[in-house]
């Protein structure tokens, strides 16, 4: 990717709009609709009243919903329209829309100015003005139809990454467009699933967790994922369909380079593909009884994000689980004790400390070691004042409202973590280009003396705030 193409992704998405957006009335009929379109010589009505969007109707929508469906001509356009559909501010970023496109397994999105519609986007008019890069491979993985074109399309995500390493990205996008790629292959093997099981029986949640929860996700990555099932689920009669559609989405994702989680931490295992009441279960008993397995998924599954399925599945237990964790003390005292366990690469003298295995000599593991350490700080922070957000810069910089962090030590922080994560970036790049495989294990003879001196001090930093957390919940006295 140049540098020309990374300027396009953060340009207003409101610089696209080329036309204003042909609205009509939800009462409108169907007929209506359609000779509208065609006067127009366009591919979706906005449904609007009193100027406010309510719905989107699609060329789409009228071939599957209207005709083939046999609706009425006369019959009113909303039967067929999405109505509340995805929107998205005109400050937002092209890159912010792509994301919400992909991720949403959209093609029109609706921009807004201060709640009213101003025009529309669609995937084509992206594409027009970018021809290679994310938006090129998130299209490609939405046209495979099977396996094999899949992971036909998802082969070149690790150039991806040095493609935008080379163009100086930060960690922040670099994160969110990679793991924009994992929701869109994601998203596009639970439609393969459903094409080959047929519709599911009961009500589900696909879920992510991990880095791909967070955003966070890299070239080099494994799988977490997790299954929400709704309360009406009997194993007996539905257990076989979930049990094929989560080995045939993880099978998948395994085979286009999102590797099994070695913890097990899959929708595959059945210990992790359960109702919404007993996820309920889990979380009230982790957070009531915080022993160190539980506070070892805690970590895990607080960084859980929608990918696919029913959200309103998620969004309970979402609304459940953090205030219970919230008002519970003695748990986020436990958390912070947990997160004291990642420490920075520093020895007793304060100085640089490297890894002494024989496979990687004088290295300092960069997500242990660096990333992990402010992921585990963040977590609390976010717990402890109930921030919805899973993508630890975010948690970061809504900590700068409220009284979990200072507002100068969660600035200092989101610095640290988009220094190390960059570095991180750069580094898996450089492997990538010399045709090895890309790890988390950077040398430092490999690094200048003053990015040994920025090392340093950002592993300070973490210490630093470590230990103010600590201090804060009192935390060394539980271990």
């Amino acid at each position: 990717m140049s540098q020309s193409e990374l300027n396009h992704l953060t340009q207003p998405i409101a610089d696209l709009v080329t036309r204003a957006p042909v609205e009509i009335s939800p009462d409108a009929s169907i007929e209506a609709a359609a000779l509208q379109m065609q006067a127009h010589d366009v591919s979706c009505l906005l449904l609007t009243t009193d100027g406010e969007l309510t719905g989107i109707v699609t060329d789409r929508d009228l071939r599957n919903r209207a005709v083939a469906k046999g609706q009425p001509t006369d019959a009113p356009i909303k039967i067929i329209a999405t109505l509340t559909p995805q929107s998205i501010e005109a400050t937002a970023t092209v890159f912010e829309g792509l994301v919400t496109m992909t991720r949403n397994h959209i093609h029109h999105l609706p921009i807004l100015r201060h709640g009213k519609p101003i025009g529309v986007i669609t995937a084509t008019s992206i594409m027009q003005t970018q021809n290679t890069s994310p938006v090129a491979l998130a299209n490609s993985i939405r046209r495979q139809h099977d396996l094999e074109g899949l992971v036909a399309a998802t082969a070149n995500t690790a150039t991806l990454q040095q493609s935008l390493a080379n163009a100086d990205a930060s960690a922040y996008s670099v994160g969110h467009i990679m793991t924009a790629i994992t929701d869109a292959t994601t998203n596009q093997l639970l439609a393969m699933a459903h094409r080959r099981l047929g519709p599911p029986p009961v009500p589900y949640a696909w879920v992510a967790a991990g880095s791909q929860g967070r955003l966070e996700q890299t070239a080099k990555t494994d799988q977490d994922n997790c299954l929400i099932l709704d309360d009406s689920f009997e194993e007996a009669t539905h257990g076989a369909y979930f049990k094929a559609l989560s080995t045939f989405v993880c099978d998948g994702l395994n085979a286009c380079g999102y590797v099994y989680c070695p913890g097990n931490m899959m929708a595959v295992n059945p210990q992790w593909r359960v109702t919404l009441s007993q996820w309920q279960n889990y979380f009230e008993r982790w957070i009531t009884q915080p022993d160190p397995n539980a506070l070892m998924l805690t970590c895990v599954f607080f960084d859980l994000r929608f990918i696919g399925g029913t959200a309103s599945l998620f969004q309970s237990l979402q609304e459940e689980v953090f205030p219970l964790a919230q008002k519970n003390g003695i748990f986020l005292s436990h958390m912070v004790a947990n997160a004291l366990t990642h420490r920075p690469a520093l020895n007793w003298w304060g100085g640089l400390s490297w890894n002494q295995a024989k496979r990687h000599p004088k290295s300092i593991n960069l997500k242990h070691n660096a990333i992990v350490p402010i992921v585990d700080l963040a977590r609390v922070y976010a717990l402890a004042e109930g921030i919805p957000s899973s993508n630890t810069y975010d948690r970061l910089l809504a900590a700068d409202h409220n009284v979990a962090v200072s507002r100068a030590s969660a600035h200092d922080l989101r610095d640290t973590l988009a220094y190390l994560g960059k570095l991180r970036i750069k580094h898996q790049a450089a492997q990538t280009k010399r045709g090895e495989t890309a790890d988390n294990y950077l040398r430092l003879n490999s690094l200048s003396n003053f990015e040994n001196i920025r090392i340093h001090h950002a592993f300070k930093t973490i210490k630093q705030l470590q230990e103010a957390l600590a201090h804060r919940y009192q935390a060394s006295r539980l271990t």
